[in-house]
């Protein structure tokens, strides 16, 4: 065959791949539109719209809602109250402490159902049950616990004589923040060891071989090996969690119903009774955009700190 048809057979046949490869990309954006289109109907669109209305202010008339442009009043009108900031501070602390004690207990609780040979499957779905629970559920049922006449929690404390005095737990600040958390540490510390005994069943077993071989102990071990190895994991929940816990709205809608007072009132219950319960839908918007900026901040935070830990596992 001559160089001639040569080159003309390679340009047909490169020619008719890339007609398949355009054909392939034309085939793949056709059947994802379906799900763009409903992507951006129900996420993109709700966004923008929503910080559409926080630069107007918005009034119900016999007519349909009347928008009045006022740029940045409400900002300004929800920046100046004292709630604002109080449930920014609860929002940002609960946060914290919340998916900090979960972040601990879920690597403890994983390690102990990694290292037990019998019933490994009991173990596990036992521990799901407070994750599978409705949050409404949970939160009625820790109500009981928690109710100061004759709830579980204060009948055993009493019997073991911790206490002598019944406490309304939910009825004072200090003590409605602690069972608010211990109520979401509860439900969702399983979702953390979910992720994180995944992470430990990826972790190959040659590397605690050579370990054991190099005469490390239990705790040098898991410094060395166990943990350099589940950062990403431990990342992973930590982004999860922080975005459930800054978005926190019905376990104290129902549990505490955000008080005494407002002590237990987040910015998703906040913006919620400004913008159903009082129909403030422009401040109502604005602190709605205001959160998930705030979110934003947090989880790029949190990528930060754990950036060169990811980056490290990656490689």
């Amino acid at each position: 065959m001559s160089k001639a048809m040569e080159e003309h057979v390679s340009f047909r046949a490169d020619h008719g791949r890339g007609s398949v490869v355009r054909h392939d990309v034309r085939a793949g954006f056709g059947m994802l539109t379906p799900a763009g289109i409903v992507i951006l109907a129900v996420t993109i669109f709700p966004i923008l719209y929503s910080v559409w209305m926080s630069f107007n202010n918005i009034q119900l008339t016999e007519n349909g809602f009347q928008f009045t442009f006022n740029g940045v009043q409400n900002y300004a009108d929800v920046y100046s109250a004292p709630l604002f900031w109080h449930s920014v501070w609860f929002t940002v602390y609960y946060s914290i402490v919340t998916v900090a004690i979960e972040l601990f207990l879920g690597l403890l609780i994983a390690l102990a159902i990694q290292n037990v040979e019998k019933l490994k499957s009991v173990s596990i779905v036992v521990m799901l049950i407070p994750w599978s629970l409705i949050t409404v559920i949970s939160a009625e049922m820790w109500s009981y616990i928690y109710n100061g006449v004759y709830g579980v929690l204060n009948a055993i404390l009493q019997g073991m004589g911790f206490i002598h005095n019944p406490i309304n737990w939910t009825g004072e600040p200090f003590t409605a923040v602690i069972a608010l958390m211990a109520a979401d540490i509860w439900k969702t510390t399983p979702f953390v060891v979910i992720i994180l005994l995944s992470g430990l069943q990826m972790i190959p077993k040659d590397y605690y071989e050579a370990a054991r071989i190099d005469g490390a102990n239990g705790w040098q071990t898991f410094w060395n090996v166990t943990f350099p190895q589940l950062r990403g994991s431990i990342a992973i929940a930590g982004l999860f969690r922080i975005l459930q816990a800054f978005g926190i709205f019905d376990l104290p809608f129902v549990l505490t119903q955000g008080g005494p007072g407002s002590t237990t009132t987040s910015l998703a219950m906040l913006g919620e009774e400004t913008l159903f319960t009082n129909l403030h839908f422009g401040l109502g918007a604005a602190v709605a955009v205001s959160t998930v900026i705030l979110i934003l901040g947090a989880c790029l935070i949190f990528l930060s700190a754990f950036r060169g830990m990811v980056g490290e596992e990656a490689q």
